[in-house]
């Protein structure tokens, strides 16, 4: 055959080798009996939440509400997210000759602190800035989501706790990009949120609930995505909710059952098929009588006795409740021994193990926060704290001025003379420099180096003789060394 003046032979594409394709199919994909109806789905993220959303948020409130574990892990959540203290705040601009601009830091800082006041934060008045910030992390771990927005007023920012409710997953416009709720630009970057003005549920709600359109600059959607293109956040109990749901029923059978075995109680038998008259009355007309521990009773003549006997709780219960509770611990991404308060089975160094890697996971969520809501809410602050003087600094200086280092909270060391010996070592090692022992432990440097002066000028000024640092650090290792035995 001829094209343009070529001779191109035409020849057949060579047969793919199918015989070889089954060998390298992953074995999730294989269609085998125990997988045939194991169908995982396709559908996008948004898809598999629209509709369902509401109805995990509601279990998930639920199960906050009415199950203890879910309780104690709402309260961990706040608790190592945002700690009793709060993140702190340590601001870092630097001077001209680029060291730390102590004096503007301290008014910065200072005037960050006032603002946090409760009354001044929060539009409602009812939060100080650290109780807003446990609110936020409390709530995003039972509704997957908290909608935050960023008010500006005369007196500078104020924030406006929003609940998941009110931003409604059933709302899709094709034709202006609105996904649940949530309107977008062509790259799918968040452009709107069309907010419910009241709960859905609310009191004094009403049939034709208005909606307000927000510009999304106004707007902190605070989530954790579980996939890319994921728009709405899910309760992070999600997983769990099935068996936490049935624990429960489970425990409530068991503590019925034991209380009714302990009662001892059975049945009437006549032999006449007489009817038998109780002490009361159901609310469908059974008789019914009271069993009272200890209790005897005179059988009219002829009737015999049935006796009633569960024989709960069933030696198994503890060790089948030990292994439900410890997956649904691995659910919620938390220790078992601290989700369930149970430390009978563990030793110092399987607790050491739990505990470190929980706080790496809770490390990392303090981090998340600190990405996902603070620094947008200190930008947003400082700006306005600029314009109203309430740090009084031209506007021109914030990009100097903006540089937020955060603290979050840190926990005491398992085993504090390990610790400390590992640091001594690390120090003099050049491994670790003093400021990241001090972060470590959730203190700044630059405070601990001031409180340690200001506490030697009062010893000296009050003529106490002390031991140096040296013969702290020579007496130290002279107790290790003793007490290897214990090391």
């Amino acid at each position: 055959m001829k094209f343009f003046g070529l001779n191109i032979t035409r020849t057949k594409p060579p047969k793919p080798q199918t015989k070889y394709i089954a060998l390298r199919n992953y074995d999730a994909a294989k269609n085998s009996d125990l997988l045939f109806n194991y169908n995982g789905g396709n559908s996008s993220a948004d898809a598999l939440l629209s509709g369902n959303l509401s109805k995990i948020r509601n279990r998930s409130r639920d199960l906050a509400r009415n199950n203890e574990y879910v309780k104690k892990f709402k309260r961990m959540v706040s608790s190592n997210i945002i700690g009793p203290n709060g993140i702190a705040l340590q601001n870092k601009a630097k001077n001209k000759n680029g060291g730390q601009d102590k004096k503007t830091n301290d008014i910065i800082e200072t005037a960050w602190w006032k603002w946090g006041e409760k009354g001044n934060c929060d539009v409602t008045g009812k939060y100080s800035f650290r109780a807003l910030c446990s609110a936020i992390a409390a709530n995003v771990c039972i509704d997957g989501e908290v909608l935050v927005r960023k008010i500006k007023t005369s007196d500078g920012l104020k924030l406006q706790l929003i609940e998941a409710d009110h931003l409604p997953e059933h709302f899709n416009d094709t034709h202006k990009n609105i996904k649940m709720g949530i309107e977008f630009d062509a790259y799918g970057k968040p452009i709107a949120y069309h907010i419910a003005k009241f709960h859905p549920s609310d009191l004094i709600s009403t049939a034709q609930n208005e909606y307000v359109r927000i510009p999304s600059d106004e707007i902190i959607h605070v989530f954790l995505p579980d996939r890319i293109s994921q728009t709405r956040g899910v309760p992070w109990v999600h997983a769990a909710v099935t068996k936490l749901k049935m624990i429960n029923g489970y425990e409530e059978a068991e503590l019925v059952a034991a209380r009714l075995s302990a009662a001892k109680g059975g049945f009437y038998i006549s032999p006449a098929a007489e009817d038998y008259i109780g002490d009361d009355t159901a609310d469908n007309g059974d008789p019914i009588q009271e069993v009272t521990p200890g209790m005897l009773e005179k059988l009219p003549a002829g009737w015999d006795f049935k006796p009633f006997d569960p024989n709960h709780p069933t030696t198994a219960f503890a060790e089948f409740e030990k292994a439900v509770l410890r997956g649904i611990a691995s659910g919620l991404d938390v220790s078992y021994a601290y989700l369930t308060n149970d430390l009978e089975s563990y030793n110092f160094s399987s607790i050491r193990a739990g505990v470190l890697d929980e706080r790496e996971a809770w490390m990392n969520l303090q981090s998340w926060f600190i990405e996902e809501f603070l620094n947008d809410v200190y930008k947003e602050w400082l700006k306005m704290a600029l314009l109203t003087k309430a740090v009084p600094f031209a506007l021109n200086r914030f990009d100097d001025l903006c540089a937020p280092f955060w603290m979050p909270r840190r926990w005491a060391w398992v085993d504090p003379q390990k610790d400390i010996t590992a640091n001594i070592l690390a120090l003099k090692a050049g491994l670790k420099a003093p400021s990241q022992v001090a972060s470590e432990m959730g203190y700044d440097l630059e405070e601990v180096y001031e409180a340690i002066k200001r506490d030697q000028d009062m010893r000296e000024s009050m003529g106490i003789q002390t031991a140096s640092d040296a013969e702290l650090l020579l007496l130290l290792a002279n107790i290790n060394k003793g007490d290897g035995k214990n090391g």
